[in-house]
């Protein structure tokens, strides 16, 4: 899931959110282009991730929710997760939690030396895996399709055995009032053990996820080290969140 996308591409992955799975011939009707050109712009997205081709088509290579999120503040989530990556020194070991902003982090990475990441997000692992300078430990468990990670008691057990420098966490909505909150608990405790067992917490997200609240509770915004969100954080908001005492990075271009 490297790579920026064109405007057809986006259009192609408009099609396969609602769709689940598109047809080369129904894709050059509907766009206007010979099979050729189709094929072409589905085998680019299937290099950078996006899409497993099929006979005659193509399907989303992760859950459609996943697949809408990805799509969502992509600019923003990139520069996020550059910064966040900016943080990690040669010779670290780290914990990244699943999400579609924190698995991002993993791609930014490569000039770094010698780095171990501890992850149970199994998009974390897609771009990892290709760069020789990581090393994977992933936490086991039981596989989530609608957010590509791993939860459950196997998982927790592995980050209760483990200790880093820095672990990169990211949630659903973020608020001073409300905190950090989730839509699942399986992921609440996965972000609490992260924290348990690392010297420095990291929060990335963006704007977008700013006074919205998730179902469930997960931590203060106070038990973090960091937050790293980006340019679009509403100028009030931010500085609503300094003088309370929070310490923001916000990632530029």
């Amino acid at each position: 899931m490297t790579g920026q996308l064109n405007k057809r591409e986006k259009l192609i992955l408009d099609k396969l959110s609602a769709d689940g799975s598109v047809s080369v011939g129904n894709l050059a009707r509907d766009l206007g282009l010979s099979e050729v050109t189709i094929r072409g712009d589905l085998k680019l997205l299937e290099d950078k991730g996006w899409i497993n081709r099929t006979w005659g088509g193509a399907a989303a290579a992760v859950h459609r929710d996943i697949l809408e999120r990805q799509r969502l503040f992509t600019e923003e989530k990139n520069q996020i997760a550059k910064a966040a990556a900016e943080l990690v020194e040669d010779g670290d070991v780290i914990m990244i939690e699943a999400g579609t902003t924190t698995a991002l982090i993993a791609k930014y990475l490569a000039g770094k030396r010698d780095i171990h990441i501890v992850t149970n997000s199994t998009l974390v692992f897609s771009y990892a895996r290709m760069l020789p300078n990581l090393q994977i430990t992933m936490t086991g468990g039981e596989f989530r399709r609608h957010t590509e990670s791993m939860v459950g008691p196997i998982a927790l057990s592995t980050i209760g055995q483990l200790n880093v420098r820095l672990a990169f966490v990211g949630t659903d909505g973020f608020s001073l009032e409300n905190g950090m909150t989730t839509h699942l608990m399986e992921g609440a405790e996965i972000v609490k053990a992260m924290k348990a067992h690392s010297q420095n917490t990291v929060l990335v997200a963006d704007s977008g996820k700013f006074g919205k609240t998730g179902f469930v509770n997960v931590l203060p915004l106070s038990a973090m080290d960091l937050i790293i969100s980006d340019t679009k954080l509403e100028k009030t908001a931010l500085n609503k969140l300094v003088k309370a005492g929070m310490k923001i990075k916000i990632a530029a271009a």
